[in-house]
Parts: structure tokens; sequence; C-alpha cells
């Protein structure tokens, strides 16, 4: 799987290192992804995601249903 977060869509992100005399060499950002398994009891199931710290903290704020939903509508994940 790529290292793209499946509730925020936070990925990759290009920049620089920068040495003491400035010179410039390109470096990757990578987010900051776990596997998580999440229980949805609407279904009574449960399903694993990669997701970011800060794709935990909208399932807190929103609870899991509503932040997969969320993801689906922004096209971050197909189905679950």
């Amino acid at each position: 799987m790529s290292r793209v977060c499946q509730i925020t869509g936070k990925s990759v992100m290009v920049g620089n290192n920068v040495s003491h005399s400035k010179r410039r060499t390109k470096r990757r950002f990578y987010p900051n992804l776990f596997v998580k398994k999440f229980y949805l009891p609407e279904e009574d199931r449960w399903i694993e995601l990669k997701i970011s710290a800060a794709g935990v903290r909208l399932i807190n704020k929103l609870g899991v249903k509503g932040a997969l939903d969320k993801a689906q509508e922004k096209g971050f994940i197909k189905n679950y």
C-alpha cells in the first residue's frame, strides 16, 4: 500500500535537505502513519485502516462511522 492516510488523505511531501553551506538536496517528508483496527458496531465487524495521527484524532472527534463517511465523500477511501 502507498503511504497515504485513508481518512485525511495526507501523503508524502517533497522538500529539500539544506546543509550548513546551503547546498540543497531532495528529500521526502512522510506522514505519521499507523495501521489500526477499528470496530464498526453498525455492521458488527472490524476494519483495518492505515491512518495518520491526525486521522486518529478525527476518528475520536467524529466517530468511526462519521470519519469513514466523510473520507468516502472526499474520495480518500472507496468502500469499507
